[in-house]
């Protein structure tokens, strides 16, 4: 069975997902990973969405700082071979490239949930009238819980100041024009828009340019979690105008479990120290930081919301992450992310497979509206399916109350896996 696809046909057999790894110009990527084992074996590893695995690199970047941490103690500030002062420099090119960003709009720091509510400090200012916020119905729950939270911090009620973005009836994913109407209905009550750019759950990615361009035109700020966009889907933040966005470095960047966040500040903020901010030392003018001083004096651009030193042996497993996505570069990751989905897809979706009577692929059929990640719905024993996709050596990610989520990433993930997928999914369903 073949079937076209941009510029190749697809075919059911192993032999093809082999004859595409072998003709793929990325696939020496994969060797730089560690793939976990079941059974003795490679495991079928799609839950790159979840956590990505570990780059082989890692332990070499973290030992080369603890072993400066040993040679010079403190000394390792100024001296170590990245010195310490300056570890957060090392990531704004990498992170420029990954956000489509200029250099005064991204730094590394804290962790995603606590970068989500500084930046609502500055950014979620209710006045009058302008007191809600616009969050996804399927918001990932910490992005729910940081926005109620802050929506009380200010004496409001959530109930009364959450505008829940919701799919048509019998729909699963937003269509970007009911976004755009919800925005201009209540644009004269809204204070932030707040998106997942790809959606954690049903892996739709946003058409953010447009929303933007609504954003911009209805005068209404607009803030991105990147946490299932970052090292998934091509970025243009700085072009698209976004107001702020923060990221995790745990799922697609391989960063390590609670690995470090990032923001993006746009620069148009970049010299507003009227703005309001929780302030530490890390943000305060590298110029006059170690003079002691009391009055707090923000640095330029997104580096002025840095509270606290960078948390160096955690950076050093995201720096050797970033290494391989500067080596493989994001467009040639995106080109073969939509044919592993594609692939996956078409799989999945083939009128011989059992998966379209007893499962159903909630994420977009269409390339550009999803990353690398295809969502099934199942319509009944799904965690038997589940469990069974499990001790046939396929890692994925299972959520609430019947989705299995599945995630062929691009820099490690190969057209074999995606075979082997399908193939172990159609015979846990084809057995009773």
């Amino acid at each position: 069975m073949c079937y076209s696809f941009p510029n190749m046909q697809f075919e059911n057999t192993l032999a093809f997902a082999k004859k595409m790894d072998r003709e793929d110009p990325l696939k020496a990527f994969r060797k730089e990973f560690y793939i976990p084992k079941v059974k003795g074996k490679d495991s079928i590893y799609l839950c790159g969405n979840s956590l990505g695995l570990q780059p082989k690199g890692v332990e070499k970047h973290i030992m080369t700082e603890i072993e400066d941490w040993r040679k010079y103690g403190v000394e390792g500030h100024l001296h170590a071979r990245n010195p310490w002062l300056y570890y957060h420099h090392l990531f704004t090119q990498p992170l420029c490239d990954l956000t489509g960003a200029k250099k005064d709009e991204v730094v590394c720091m804290n962790n995603l949930t606590v970068n989500l509510n500084l930046m609502m400090v500055t950014f979620y200012r209710p006045q009058g009238k302008k007191t809600k916020i616009i969050l996804e119905g399927s918001a990932f729950p910490s992005d729910y819980y940081a926005v109620e939270q802050q929506i009380r911090f200010h004496g409001l009620d959530p109930k009364d100041s959450i505008i829940e973005l919701l799919p048509k009836t019998g729909e699963v994913t937003l269509r970007t024009e009911d976004i755009i109407d919800t925005l201009t209905k209540n644009k004269d009550e809204i204070a932030l828009v707040m998106i997942g750019a790809v959606n954690y759950y049903s892996g739709q990615f946003f058409d953010i340019k447009k929303i933007s361009e609504s954003c911009q035109k209805l005068g209404l700020i607009l803030g991105l979690d990147l946490a299932h966009a970052m090292g998934n889907v091509e970025l243009k933040l700085h072009d698209w105008n976004i107001d702020f966005a923060m990221w995790c470095s745990y799922k697609y960047l391989n960063s390590g479990p609670g690995g470090v966040s990032g923001v993006f500040i746009h620069n148009k903020y970049a010299n507003r120290p009227d703005l309001p901010r929780f302030a530490g030392w890390w943000g305060n003018d590298e110029k006059t930081r170690f003079k002691m001083e009391k009055h707090f004096v923000p640095k330029s651009g997104a580096e002025g919301w840095q509270m606290s030193n960078a948390p160096v042996m955690n950076m050093a497993a995201h720096k050797a992450s970033l290494e391989l996505f500067q080596k493989a570069g994001m467009k040639n990751l995106r080109k073969k992310s939509i044919q592993l989905t594609g692939y996956l897809h078409w799989l999945l979706s083939s009128h011989q497979s059992p998966v379209t009577s007893q499962l159903e692929i909630i994420t977009p059929s269409k390339p550009s509206e999803r990353g690398c990640q295809i969502s099934l719905q199942t319509k009944s024993n799904g965690k038997k399916i589940f469990d069974k996709l499990t001790r046939a050596g396929v890692i994925a990610d299972w959520r609430e109350p019947d989705v299995i989520r599945i995630a062929p990433v691009p820099l490690y993930n190969s057209f074999e896996d995606v075979w082997h997928f399908a193939d172990i999914l159609s015979s846990a369903l084809r057995s009773k």
